[in-house]
């Protein structure tokens, strides 16, 4: 009788292979990967939280090397950092005070001008409308159609129901203002302390070079301010001529504005600048304000394409294209505050990389000095075969 196929084998079931199971490894690196995970979820949420701090921080360093070089001077002559900080500080305030308090009674003073003022603007604005267009307005239906407009409405209640979110941005505004001067006081007071600890922790060749960067970085944002500060210079003197010919009351008051605002506050600065004199322009002739309008357009493209290059190229010692494309890049990253440290920021980091880059003696080559070639360009082979058979 045949033997039974179907058997149990006597050796059992077959046993898993060794490879088959789970490498003891696995759970251990599952569990730092998803560890890094969160760290990193943890980190960037954080910066998320910290990044105005951070901008703040930034914003304070670069103040405190714009005022370095005085505080340096005043120190060099026996002066304690400290108090030679606070004196910077204290002069610098009073000016900002003066200015924003002279700007402020003269704003006052227009207000109420206008005020007084208005209904005789709006009666020559209607004859100038009947005049042009044949209607029949008068004063009493315009008021009437604007006071019970349900525009007029609609702007009075979202105003009254924004006033505690426009008082919130005015706390936290003089919020990040304080911030920015207290880091910006202890950064300049205790200069040589944080280069001290900084130098600290790095071997002596990097210590160099930290400090070489530190004093270029110094001398980069003085150059800027300086620029800054003379091409405000210009401004304010082209715009008080043009008012002072107008005859705009304040001229110089609104040319200090004017200088002052557009070179120092990026982005709008212009458009805030060129609008209080426009207003006031208007109060003696809307014609003056047309003729101010125009003026503000020319002498902004004149200061873009001919005077902010060359000065600029001039302090900071970088070329204007370099400039240009550094304001752009900073205004995508950090919006107005890129905008307004990123040409000191470039022209540190290219002269601080300068100094890495080796350079060679150029060819004298009439193409070096904007020429061309007496050969047309030709190769070496090229032109001896032309002039073979030119000789035939």
């Amino acid at each position: 009788m045949a033997a039974d196929d179907t058997a149990p084998d006597p050796a059992g079931p077959p046993r898993p292979a060794a490879d088959a199971r789970m490498p003891r490894w696995l759970p251990r690196a599952m569990v730092v990967a998803l560890a890094l995970f969160a760290c990193f979820q943890l980190a960037s949420w954080a910066f998320l939280q910290l990044i105005g701090l951070l901008i703040n921080i930034l914003i304070a360093f670069f103040l405190a090397l714009a005022i370095e070089p005085a505080v340096a001077r005043m120190s060099a002559h026996g002066m304690r950092r400290g108090l030679a900080t606070g004196l910077v500080f204290l002069g610098v305030t009073v000016v900002g005070a003066g200015f924003f308090t002279l700007l402020g009674s003269m704003l006052a003073d227009q207000i109420v001008t206008m005020v007084e003022n208005f209904p005789s603007y709006v009666d020559s604005v209607i004859r100038w409308t009947n005049r042009t267009f044949h209607t029949s307005l008068n004063r009493v239906e315009v008021q009437e159609s604007v006071l019970h407009s349900d525009w007029l409405q609609k702007y009075v209640k979202n105003s009254a129901s924004g006033v505690l979110g426009v008082s919130a941005t005015v706390l936290g505004g003089l919020f990040q203002l304080l911030t920015v001067l207290l880091f910006s006081f202890y950064f300049a007071a205790d200069g040589p302390r944080l280069r001290r600890a900084l130098c600290s922790v790095l071997p002596p060749h990097r210590q160099a070079e930290v400090l070489r960067a530190w004093e270029l970085a110094v001398a980069k944002t003085g150059g800027y301010i300086y620029s800054r500060a003379l091409m405000a210079l210009v401004s304010g003197v082209a715009h008080y001529v043009l008012l002072e010919i107008l005859g705009v009351p304040y001229a110089p008051a609104l040319a200090i504005w004017v200088g002052t605002v557009s070179q120092f506050i990026p982005t709008i600065g212009t458009y805030l600048a060129g609008a209080l004199p426009i207003l006031l322009a208007f109060t003696v002739n809307p014609w003056y304000a047309v003729w101010v309008l125009g003026f503000v357009v020319v002498y902004q493209q004149f200061e873009n394409y001919v005077l902010q290059p060359r000065i600029t190229a001039r302090t900071v010692d970088i070329h204007p294209a370099v400039a240009f494309g550094s304001v752009v890049a900073g205004t995508a990253l950090l919006g107005a505050v890129g905008a307004l440290i990123a040409i000191p920021a470039t022209a540190t980091l290219q002269a601080f990389l300068g100094a890495y880059v080796k350079r060679y003696e150029v060819l004298d080559d009439p193409r070096v000095q904007g020429g061309r070639r007496s050969d047309g360009g030709r190769s070496p082979a090229l032109l001896r075969l032309f002039r073979k058979l030119r000789g035939r």
